[in-house]
Parts: structure tokens; sequence; C-alpha cells
């Protein structure tokens, strides 16, 4: 209840209302009694007494209808109805009511450690800039932080501690872009959290799912700054929404120029009224029937690109088999035998060996594998015909299965019209939110650089999305001004100072990025960060947010691949995603891999390698007329500026050449890769390899090719590195066409058909052999492999059990004896680690028990020594009974170790 005293009278049960206002004549604030009569009765304030009324000192100002947040000196509130505020420096008051107003105490973000750091990482590369341009650059970024306001709300806030907030989720979403399983989940995490990830690997989406989520903003009345140090990508966001009739609604701010260029030019309110469109709650209703088939349409893509694997091996062991001269012409059809059936009778003849059948394995094949007749399974060549032969039925049967699960999943969606109801969901949603931005045409759009800060609220209604850059977010936005929401693209890039400065004027952050593409250069200032997640010289922002809000920030990776060839992004999602990836375009039997590897020499100049480009252009003359499917054109690209400039003089001039950095956010039909170095003993120094062979330059150079790669590379340049561009090398092997594959000593992995019979192995072993002490010793090697193949270093390399001697050692190799040849159809190896990408065998492991020690076992290891030596492969033997095994297992595998792969 509130009570009026006015010249020390009660007036509060004699009057009806009372108001507070300043007197222009008097200068003076003043307060009028109204009474029932209508008459009034004016007094000054300094005469009157309302209570409840109370002082507010050093806070900040809200307001309902402003994004702009003011400091304070201090505010008088009379009767929580009115509110007397005097801001800094100034005596004048300035009366609010107080439905409309808020305040809030000032944080003490400021004044913490970790934006103290912050404003000393600035102020350092100020003192210590090499040119005027980038002195003013940092000290601009210095003006713009101490300008900042110290809100409760901001995603700085959150930043600085570490806390995350929560969201209400609120009203159903819509996909006027549309939309995929991982997109779904991007859109639905950004409005859960007050700061969220988006991954976006290359050609995964990432513009569409911005788009929904700022589409999503403006159904919500809110407003969001697009940000990027990158201007491609916020031009992208710009024309993507320009083409949807949205243009209008962008603000082109950030630097100077850019603002001017702005203003010269505002975009015109569009004149047309917006198309009939149906209700929200029936867009809610198209989508979750549409959710309903979001995981087949993946599933497709993944049993498709499983189909594709499938092929390919098959391909492999076919080819090592006729040139192993093997017959597989043993009728396995009528065993009905799944895939991985197919597997357990193969791990149940390897365990047989060399033994004839006894009736208790008779018994194990009719009631394992409804198989009678055992005669076909018969000792020596009998038995590794029919093993081979399974070999086959595996890969045909893997393919029949896969190919029925895919057609029903294709018939699924054909079914519920899927490519219909998502179109129908884009069109609905598209419609619904034009019809809600609906309002009269501006009368005019009075706006211009120097004046629209001044009535930056109406600015802000007028055009709810600003584009800008990082560095001049904040001086392109009135002082403290709060947007509900800023969206940072290419945050990989982004520095964290001056990332932040766009935390400190938005309450929500979405980053979207890609921490397994190109990272920021930090500028080393040695300066000590209070904690080691808010690092400038160590992380990106991206990878800052990350570390600071751990398990409390939602991360979402966007896993479908629409821009590359499949076997060019399966690269990418072999080395770098781990098989994240989903690629959804399609396979039509095309060679969009090809190799060039330069003549043995020492080539390189000066950072330029004539003989790479020469190859180049002898393979260019040969093929005639380049590909142009969707008339992006040709990229060259190499590691070093000079290489570039010099393929200008060489390269046809259809040929966009630039260096990778300069490549990432673009795109082309075709793009070559120039490695560039050469084996002379400088360009083999650990710092020049690892910059041309560094996982996110790789990552970005092979992802900007749509429908062809080439990689041009000198001959062992990059072996022994070890790294990215010798698996890149072993992967187009692997990968091309018949007639492009590089013939080695050796014999690569079918991968598929090991990893289901490892799984068959085990199974079987811990049913058999359960006391058997080398079955135990080889479970012991097993983990201790597996544990030290989980090391980052490690991850490049996998490994398979009981792999056929074989079919590791190439049978092209015209070295071998009789004998030699005999002993490997029948041997086999304990542990063969390969390469995962293009699965080459590198090393071997074997388990020796206290067998070894008899004279006929010698000399098979002998054999076997000598056969992997020919094929240029080290074998590591253990035995039982020896110590540091795990030791001796960490020293063996180190050698093909790459510290920088975690990089």
């Amino acid at each position: 209840m509130v009570s009026i005293q006015v010249c020390g009278e009660d007036k509060t049960p004699k009057i009806s209302d009372w108001s507070i206002h300043w007197s222009d004549k008097h200068e003076i604030l003043q307060l009028t009694c109204h009474y029932p009569s209508r008459k009034t009765y004016t007094r000054p304030i300094s005469d009157c007494r309302v209570t409840p009324t109370r002082e507010l000192v050093e806070m900040l100002l809200t307001r309902s209808d402003s994004a702009i947040v003011k400091p304070i000196a201090k505010a008088t509130i009379y009767g929580e109805r009115y509110a007397v505020v005097y801001y800094p420096a100034s005596d004048k008051p300035y009366i609010y009511k107080m439905d409309g107003i808020g305040f809030t105490q000032p944080t003490a973000m400021k004044r913490s450690p970790v934006f103290r750091y912050f404003s000393a990482v600035a102020d350092a590369r100020r003192v210590h800039a090499k040119s005027n341009t980038d002195r003013e650059i940092a000290a601009n970024v210095l003006r713009q932080l101490e300008k900042l306001p110290a809100s409760a709300d901001t995603a700085l806030q959150a930043y600085c501690t570490g806390r995350n907030g929560t969201l209400t989720p609120g009203q159903g979403l819509i996909y006027p872009f549309g939309l995929n399983e991982s997109q779904l989940l991007a859109v639905e995490q950004a409005f859960r959290a007050q700061v969220s990830v988006i991954e976006g690997p290359p050609g995964t989406g990432k513009t569409q799912t911005i788009l929904n989520i700022i589409s999503n903003i403006l159904l919500r009345g809110q407003t969001v700054a697009m940000l990027s140090n990158n201007n491609a990508a916020v031009e992208n966001v710009y024309e993507k929404l320009e083409k949807s009739g949205l243009g209008h609604l962008i603000a082109k701010l950030g630097n100077r120029d850019n603002r001017e260029d702005f203003f010269a030019d505002l975009p015109p309110w569009p004149s047309s009224e917006p198309e009939p469109a149906p209700t929200l709650d029936e867009i809610q209703a198209l989508l979750a029937r549409l959710k309903q088939h979001l995981h087949a349409h993946n599933r497709a893509a993944q049993l498709q690109m499983e189909l594709d694997e499938l092929a390919v091996e098959r391909r492999h062991l076919q080819q090592w088999l006729t040139d192993s001269h093997i017959q597989t012409d043993h009728l396995l059809d009528k065993y009905r035998l799944s895939p991985r059936k197919t597997a357990d009778l193969m791990a149940y003849l390897t365990h047989l060996g060399e033994e004839r059948i006894r009736f208790k394995d008779r018994v194990e094949l009719l009631f394992n594998f409804k198989i009678l007749r055992a005669r076909p399974f018969a000792q020596g060549d009998t038995r590794l015909s029919v093993f081979h032969a399974l070999q086959i039925h595996f890969y045909d049967k893997a393919l029949q299965d896969t190919e029925a699960e895919l057609q029903a999943c294709r018939e699924s969606l054909a079914r519920a019209n899927f490519k219909v109801l998502l179109d129908e969901l884009k069109s609905a949603s598209i419609r619904y939110l034009k019809q809600q931005l609906k309002r009269p045409t501006p009368s005019s759009d009075n706006f211009d650089t120097k004046t629209y800060r001044q009535q930056f609220d109406a600015f802000l209604k007028r055009f709810p999305i600003l584009g800008s850059g990082t560095h001049s977010i904040v001086n392109s936005i009135a002082p403290g001004a709060i947007l509900d929401y800023v969206i940072i693209d290419e945050a990989s890039l982004q520095d964290i100072v001056p990332g932040i400065l766009a935390l400190g004027c938005a309450r929500n952050l979405i980053i979207v990025g890609d921490s397994r593409q190109l990272a920021h250069i930090p500028v080393l200032l040695g300066l000590q960060a209070p904690a080691p997640a808010y690092d400038c010289e160590r992380y990106s922002l991206l990878d800052s947010c990350i570390e600071v809000f751990r398990e409390s920030l939602p991360r979402t990776l966007l896993k479908e691949h629409y821009r590359c060839h499949p076997k060019i992004i399966q690269f990418c999602n072999q080395q770098f995603y781990d098989n994240a990836l989903v690629p959804m375009t399609e396979d039509k039997g095309e060679e969009p891999l090809r190799l060039v590897v330069t003549a043995k020499g020492n080539h390189t100049r000066q950072n330029v390698n004539l003989r790479e480009l020469d190859s180049l252009l002898k393979l260019l003359g040969n093929e005639g007329e380049p590909i142009g499917l969707d008339g992006d054109g040709r990229g060259f690209i190499a590691p070093f500026r000079a290489q570039v400039n010099l393929s200008g003089t060489h390269l046809p001039k259809d040929f966009a050449k630039d260096t990778v950095h300069k490549f990432q956010g673009r795109e082309c039909d075709e793009i070559v890769f120039s490695t560039v170095l050469d084996k002379k003993r400088y360009n083999q120094e650990r710092s020049r390899l690892n910059f041309v062979d560094d996982p996110r330059m790789i990552n970005v150079a092979v992802s900007r090719a749509k429908h062809r790669f080439t990689l041009v590379t000198g001959d062992d340049v990059f072996t022994s590195n070890n790294g990215h561009i010798a698996a890149l090398m072993r992967y187009i092997a692997y990968y091309a066409h018949e007639d492009q594959i590089v013939r080695a000593p050796v014999v690569s992995a079918f991968d598929l058909l090991y990893r289901e019979f490892d799984q068959s192995l085990a199974r079987l072993d811990a049913r058999l052999r359960p006391e058997d002490s080398r079955y135990k010793s080889e479970q012991i090697v097993a983990h201790l492999l597996r544990q030290k193949l989980i090391a980052p270093e490690c991850r490049s390399l996998m490994f398979h059990t009981q792999v056929k001697l074989h079919q590791i050692a190439s049978p092209r190799n015209h070295d071998w004896t009789d004998r030699e040849r005999s002993f490997m159809a029948r041997a086999s190896c304990d542990f063969v680690i390969y390469y995962k990408v293009g699965k080459i065998p590198v090393g071997v492991i074997e388990v020796d028990g206290g067998s070894h020690d008899r004279p006929d076992q010698v000399v098979r290891d002998n054999l076997k020594n000598g056969v992997l030596a020919k094929s240029g492969i080290p074998i590591l033997r253990l035995r039982t009974v020896e110590s540091r095994i795990a030791e001796r297992i960490g020293e063996f595998t180190a050698q093909w170790a790459n510290p920088t792969l975690d990089a």
C-alpha cells in the first residue's frame, strides 16, 4: 500500500491517483495529487513523502521496449510506480514508469582475472604491433572491450564464469530451408542452451542450419547478429536470405566502408502481400510426420556407403584370387550361410588347422552350420580352397543382404513421400514466417550512418538481422546494446580476442565451426592465461568454448555431407572424422581420384616445384576437356604462395589458383593439390613436413573438390613423416580404378571380412579354448595392442587376427620359392597391424608358446620370418614366458605412430 504525505499531511485517503513529473518552468521534480473531483494539487517532491521509497546506486537500467542497457549513477523509486534516474556525470533527472523498466546489479566481470587477461592481450598486441594498421586494429579492439556492458545475462558473463544457462524451448520450430537428422538436433539445441556449438565439417549444410536458426529467431520477434572473420561465410548467408525474400531484414554493417555502402542503398520493404500460410500447429504436424523418416533417409545413405565399401573390398579379393591362381568354384549357397555364419565357419576351419575332421567336428558342422557331408571340408588344399570360397561368399552375401535392406529403406521412403513431405515443410515454413513478419510498410527509413545508433531500437525493429565482422560488432551497434543472439561462423579461425566482443553484446551464443579445419594463427606474446581454457595462444574461440563449458555445452555434429563425390569425402571421413559423416552424394562409377607422382629427384627451389606443374600439365594435355558438371570450375591449391604464383604462368587461365588457407569456404568441380616439397634435407626437416602435412590443411584441400581430386606429389617425399599425405596416397591407391592402382609387395586388408572374422574367432576361442595358455596369452596381447592403438598418435592404425600369410604377402612377388608359396597358403599370422586408410599391412606380432622351441616349429617360424622380410613387413615375436610385453608392443608400434595426428 502506497501512502502520500504532502507538507506533513496524509493525502492518501483523499486522492484517487498521484504522479511525478519534471517541471521545466521551475526546473524541479513535482508530485501531483489527483482528487475524485478532478481537481489537482502539485507540490515540489521535496515537500512530499511517498511510502515506500527506496534508493539504488550504480545499477544497470533495462527497458522492456529497448535492447540498450544503461549504467546509472543512482535512482529513487517512489511507491514502486516511478523511478527518478540520474546517469553518470549528469545532474538531470529522468523519470520512468516502473512497469516498463528494470534494474540489475552490474557484474564484476570486467574486474575478473579472465577479462583483465583479455584486455592485457589486446593492449600487448597494440604495443607490439609491427605496423600502424595492426596497431590501430588492436587499439580499436581494446576500446570496444571497454564499451561492453557488465550485464549478468550476456554470453560473455557465461563464458568468463564457465556457467552455461538453459533456455525454455518455447513455441514450435519451423524449417524454411529444409532439414536432416543432424540439422534438426542442431536447431533444437540452439534454443535449449545459452551457448551451443554446431560442428560443421565441409559440405554438411551449416549455412542451411544457420538460416533455419535465424528464421526461428525472427519468428520469436528477437534480434540476431551474424558474424565471421571470413566475409565469404557471411555473404553466403546474405545471398540465401535475399533469394528467399528476407533480404530487406538484413543490416550489412561492419567496418566504416561496409556501413556507408549499406546506408547508401537501403533494401526496400517488399510491396507484395505474403502468400496464405498454414497455422503453426499444422506445420508441427507436418514436421512430426517427417521426423519419422529422417533416420531412414540417413540409413539409406549409410547402407549405400557400406555397399560401396563391400564392392571395393570384394574387387580387391577377386584380384588377389586371380593373381594367386586360386579357384573358388565351390557351391556354398546350399548351406544358406549368413555373413556372420560364413565368418564363423571360416573361424572353425582355422581352428581345425591341418587336423582331420573327427566325429565331434562333424557334430559341430551339423548343429552349428547345418552341414551334413564333411567331405568338401577335408584336409589340405580342399579345405583351403573352401576357406577362400567362403571369403568370396561372405562378400556376396553381405552385398546381397545390404542391397535388400537398402531397397526396403528406399521403398519405405517412397511410400512416405519423403521428398514431397520435405518440400511441403519448407514451403509451409517460409510462408508462415513471412506471414508473421508482415507489418505495414515503414513510412520512411530515416536511418543513416551517423544517426542510426541514436534510434537503435527503431533500427532493430526494421533490421532484426545484423551482419558484421567480429572486429567491428561493438562499433556497429549503439553503446550498451545487447542483442538476443549472436551466431559466429568459421569459429575455428576466430581468435578469442576479438571474438569475445560478440559475446559481450548478446544474451545467447551459437558457435559454428570445425576444429578439424584450418585454425587461427595466434599472436605469440607470452602472456599467462588465468586458466588454460582461455589461452589465446593455444585455442581458437571454438576450442576455448568447448574447453570452458565441457559437458554443459550442447555440441551437434552435422553428419550429412552434400558436396563431394563419396570417394573424395570418404578420405576425410576415415582420416579425420572417425567415419561419423554420411555421404549423401551418389557414386555413379566416375573416377574421382587421381595421383600424380613426380620422378625421383630434388625439384624444389624457393618453395616452388616446377616438376610438379610440368607433370600436371602433361596429365591435363592427355585428358582433353576438363570436367564442368556444376560450373564451379577448376582449382589449383598449394601450401606456399610462391607455388601458386608460379602456377599462374603455367596452368590454363580457367584454374582458380590460391593457397589452402585462402581456399577454406570455397569449392570447385575439380581440385589439384600440389605438395611442393622434395627429398632435399631442408625439405625433410620436421617443421617443413609438418606444415605441409598438417591435418587441417589436408582436410581443407581434399574437401574443396566436388567431383575430382588430383594429388601431385614427389616420390617417397612424405613416407617418412607417416602422416596425412602418406595416408592420402594409400587411400587413392586403394580406391582408384584398376588401371590407377599402385602395385605394392603387400596385399591390402579385406577389412569388413576380417572384422567379422575377428569376432567369430573370439567367440569360438572362448568356447573351445578356455584353458589354453597360449589362447590366454593371445587375449592379453590383443588387449595390450588394443589399448596401445587407442592413443591419439596411433589412431591411424588397426589390427586383425589370424590373417592368412598369403593374404598379406603379394602373390605378384616373383622371388617366392615353391616351398615359400606352399607354406604361405597354409600359414597365418596372429596379429597384423594395418593402416586404417588404404588398409596396408605394416607389421606382424606373433605369440610364441612352448612348442616354438621344437625344431619343426623353428623351421616354420624361419620361413614366416623370411616371407615377411621379403615383403618389407617387420615382425615382433612375443614368448609367453617373457616380461615387458606391453613395453615391447609400444616400442614396435611406435615406428608407425605419428604425434602430429592429434594436432
